[in-house]
This record gives structure tokens, C-alpha cells and sequence, in this order.
């Protein structure tokens, strides 16, 4: 018998429409609570790439490649917040994504503007994840009747309408929805650069998620078997006049294995227990930095599992030789810039690099607008300081050994305005001090989970244990030690290097 019965789509999702297009009753709710939305949502960024303003965008803004466990984590958040229950958590969620998307603008390659905010650019993103919802039914052998298809396209349509209350560019009923969805595959995508890295790289090269970190053979091994499958299986999935057009052939096999992926994930969600198909499961085993209410003792088995195969592993793989001092410093500062630095993994430090810093701590803070303005501009005062003292070429851009260069003698005055307002956000009660508890919401994981429990370490100098309370001198000054990559933090780390 199904233990996930009321969860799936032709079980009784769609049998009686809820006055709340959104809320929970509706089938948008239970569809971005279950694992298998990661099918549709891995589906839609092909789509939204191949679309010239969002593909541009992701090339030069995006961290998806760079970071792309933390973007994952993102996206479910956010979606979550956007079928909240409380309509006031809906529209504070709408409104910070068109404050986040309005700071994405710039040129592609071809000197073409490009703006994330872009009416028909916002309008296709939603128009993607509802043909991925609907190509995951039709692939993993569900039926959706007219009135559910109604149903479900009346809601990503009040989705869209959060962000614009003018509807956007969708529109208005499904009988117009397909002949204008046909009219992007033809006439508005492209093959662009961001469907190729998605393609080539992401799964190819994905770091591991934190749970599997102390055991990089093991994942390195199971990413070789299962990146080019996952691959292949997005491919398939793709419109055939889409694939034809990027030059993606479907290899022989192909589609009997994605008709397979997609029904398999359909008997998951319906023969085992719910708590092991959701999201915050999943969520709670990609980040063990926090536990989800529903996890159990089954998540607890597979870290305690996870933990021993990776002491196992370092048991057998040999010591590397400790290197000089000198190298042991370039290397340290090498790796900071490729992991805290560099956000949009170009092997530069840029602005966007810098704004990717801004959004994370502004989605984490749930900021309003004037203390994300507030943040943003001391960024902004960052770069242009770094652009000053550190492009020695004037390309723009700095490299690792530029930053590397100056990070001994950084005692940056844009930067420590950077931590102040850091602290002005953080410090919740506004006493002047950050206690244990307002240490711990900056580091906060997810929506509606535990805060991240940091632990102290001999080299970690985050500080926000127990007790500890932290001055804003105090607090300003362990940010710079960090940012300059004179110290090291878990807790940092856990904010803008994991990926």
C-alpha cells in the first residue's frame, strides 16, 4: 500500500481545486515538497538557459555551477516560501526576488542587455517548470485530465503573478499556452553557452554535497557512473525540435532509460514512507548542518554510515607530504579564492562575484529593503576599492595571485563596512553585541529548519559558541581575518564556500 498516497498527482491531488491556488490543497504545494521536483526543476534550467536574457544572466551572475548544492538549497527555499501558507511570507518572498533580479543586468557576448527581470524572461521560467511538471507526469505514466491541467496552469499562473501582478507575458488560458510555448522553442531560444555548461560540466563535475565531503573517492566514483546517465536522461527529456537545434542527439537506449528514471521516482513517492520522498528529507541529507523534523533515525543511520566509510577511505588513502611554508600559504590562499572568492567560479574575482556574497546573506537574514540596500552598497564600495588597489591591468577583474598579493597587508575600510552592516543585520535585539542565538540565524541552512548549530574548532575563529557574545570590534574583526584569508571558519565557510 502507498504511504504517500495524498501526494501524488492522479491520487487525489487534483480532485477538488482549494480556494487557495497556492496554498497547501493545491497541487503546486505538494509537487515543490516532493523529491522528485528536483526531475522538473533539473529539466527547466536546460529551457531557461537556451533562453538568450536568462542564459546570459546565468553565464555572468549566476553561482549554479560554482555552488550548486547551495543554489539547490536556495531554490527550495524560496519556493517554499512562495507556497507558503501565510500570504505575508509569499509577498515578502516575491518582493525580495524582484529586488534580487532587477540587480542582474549587463551585456552577453554578443553586446546584447540582458535584465533578470525582464517581463518575457520571468514569464518563461514559470513556463518551464509547468511544462517539466507536466512532461514528469506524462513520462512517469500519470494522467492529467483537462480540469487538472486547468488547475495546475491557473496556478503557476497566480505563481507568476506574485512577482507580477500584471500576469507577465503568459498567457491567460492553457489552449493559448501551447501554441506560444511552440513559438519560443522555434523562434526565441538558442544555444547558448549555459546550456552547454549545464550540460558538460554540472553533472559531470559537481562537488560533493556535505554529507559525502570526508569521502571524495567514493563520490568521485559514483559521479562518473551517474553524471553521464543524469545527462543523458535531461537530454531525452528535452522537446526533439530543442534537441535538434542545440545539436544534442539522443543516444540509442536513451529513452526507455528516462521513461524508467521518471517512473521510478513515481513508485518512490508512492510505496515508501513520505518523510523519505520530500524535500526537507533531502535537503537534511545534502546539509547535515541541520536536522529536518521529518528525517528520523533513518538520516542519522546514513550520516553515522557516510562518516565511517570516509574515515575508512582516509585510512587507506596515503598522507600527502607537508609542503613549505611558502607553498603551504599560496596553496591556502589559492584554494580561498577558488572557494570563498571566486562565487561564480570563472577563476576571476568581479562584481557579480561580490553581489552572489550580498544575495546569500540577504536570503539567509531574510533582509527588508533598506538593510539589503544597505548591504549591496557596502559591496559595492568593496569592489570599487578592490578594483583601485588591486586590477593592476584594468581588466576588471582580479586574479588569485592579485588578491593573494595583498591579503597580508588588507586592513580594507570599505570592507569593515561591509562587516558593520554584517553586524547592524545580524544584531537582531540591537544591544550592540551578538549573542549566541543572533550568531546562529546568520548561518541559518533553510526555511523553517533549525539554525545551524556552529561548533568550535582549534583553527576555527567564528566565534558565536555558547554563551559568547560577540562586539561589533570583535565580530568585525574575525570577518577580516576571514575575508582576507588570514583565518579560517567553518562557520563562514558554511556561508559562502560550501558549495
Amino acid at each position: 500500500m502507498s504511504n504517500a498516497a495524498p501526494a501524488d498527482i492522479d491520487d487525489g491531488i487534483a480532485s477538488a481545486s482549494p480556494a487557495d491556488p497556492l496554498g497547501p490543497g493545491s497541487m503546486l504545494y505538494e509537487l515543490s515538497h516532493q523529491v522528485r521536483w528536483g526531475l522538473v526543476a533539473t529539466r527547466a534550467i536546460v529551457l531557461e538557459a537556451a533562453h538568450p536574457q536568462i542564459g546570459a544572466a546565468l553565464i555572468t551572475n549566476s553561482t549554479f555551477v560554482a555552488h550548486p548544492w547551495r543554489r539547490l538549497r536556495n531554490t527550495v527555499l524560496s519556493a517554499q516560501r512562495m507556497v507558503n501558507p501565510d500570504e505575508r511570507v509569499r509577498q515578502r518572498e516575491a518582493a525580495r526576488l524582484n529586488r534580487l533580479h532587477a540587480r542582474i543586468t549587463g551585456t552577453d557576448a554578443e553586446g546584447r542587455p540582458f535584465n533578470a527581470a525582464d517581463p518575457e524572461a520571468r514569464a518563461w521560467v514559470v513556463a518551464t517548470l509547468f511544462e517539466s511538471t507536466v512532461t514528469m507526469c506524462r513520462l512517469s505514466g500519470e494522467s492529467l485530465d483537462s480540469p487538472a491541467l486547468d488547475r495546475l496552469y491557473s496556478e503557476f499562473l497566480a505563481y507568476l503573478a506574485l512577482t507580477d501582478p500584471d500576469g507577465g507575458k503568459l498567457p491567460p488560458t492553457l489552449r493559448e499556452f501551447w501554441p506560444y510555448y511552440d513559438f519560443m522553442i522555434e523562434e526565441r531560444l538558442e544555444n547558448t553557452e549555459a546550456v552547454h555548461i549545464i550540460l558538460d560540466r554540472l553533472f559531470a563535475q559537481v562537488p560533493a554535497p556535505p554529507l559525502l565531503r570526508d569521502s571524495p573517492a567514493a563520490w568521485a566514483a559514483g559521479r562518473a557512473l551517474a553524471g553521464p546517465v543524469a545527462t543523458a536522461i535531461t537530454v531525452a527529456s528535452l522537446p526533439e525540435r530543442l534537441r535538434a537545434r542545440l545539436g544534442l542527439p539522443e543516444l540509442p537506449g536513451t529513452r526507455a532509460l528516462t521513461h524508467t528514471a521518471y517512473l521510478s521516482t513515481r513508485l518512490a513517492t508512492r510505496l515508501l514512507p513520505e518523510a523519505w520522498t520530500r524535500l526537507d528529507t533531502v535537503m537534511t541529507m545534502l546539509d547535515p548542518a541541520y536536522a529536518s523534523p521529518s528525517g528520523g533515525d533513518a538520516l542519522g543511520g546514513l550520516r553515522r554510515g557516510a562518516a565511517k566509510a570516509g574515515a575508512l577511505l582516509r585510512l587507506l588513502t596515503p598522507a600527502p607530504m607537508e609542503p613549505a611554508a611558502d607553498e603551504s600559504r599560496l596553496r591556502s590562499a589559492s584554494r580561498f579564492f577558488a572557494e570563498v572568492l571566486d562565487q561564480t567560479g570563472n577563476g576571476y574575482l568581479d562584481w557579480p562575484d561580490l553581489a552572489a556574497m550580498a544575495r546569500e546573506i540577504a536570503t539567509r537574514l531574510d533582509l527588508d529593503t533598506p538593510d539589503e540596500d544597505r548591504l549591496f552598497a557596502a559591496f559595492a564600495d568593496w569592489w570599487r576599492e578592490l578594483q583601485k588597489e588591486l586590477d593592476t591591468d584594468g581588466d576588471g577583474r582580479i586574479t588569485g595571485q592579485e588578491y593573494a598579493a595583498a591579503t597580508a597587508a588588507m586592513t580594507s575600510s570599505a570592507l569593515i563596512r561591509v562587516a558593520e552592516v554584517l553586524f547592524d543585520v545580524t544584531d537582531a535585539d540591537g544591544d550592540q553585541t551578538i549573542d549566541a542565538r543572533e550568531y546562529r540565524a546568520l548561518f541559518h541552512t533553510a526555511f523553517n529548519h533549525t539554525a545551524f548549530n556552529h561548533t568550535a574548532s582549534n583553527h576555527d575563529t567564528g566565534g558565536g559558541d555558547g554563551d559568547e557574545r560577540l562586539t561589533r570590534a570583535e565580530f568585525v574583526r574575525r570577518f577580516l581575518n576571514f575575508m582576507a584569508g588570514r583565518g579560517h571558519s567553518d562557520a563562514y565557510d558554511g556561508l559562502f564556500a560550501q558549495s
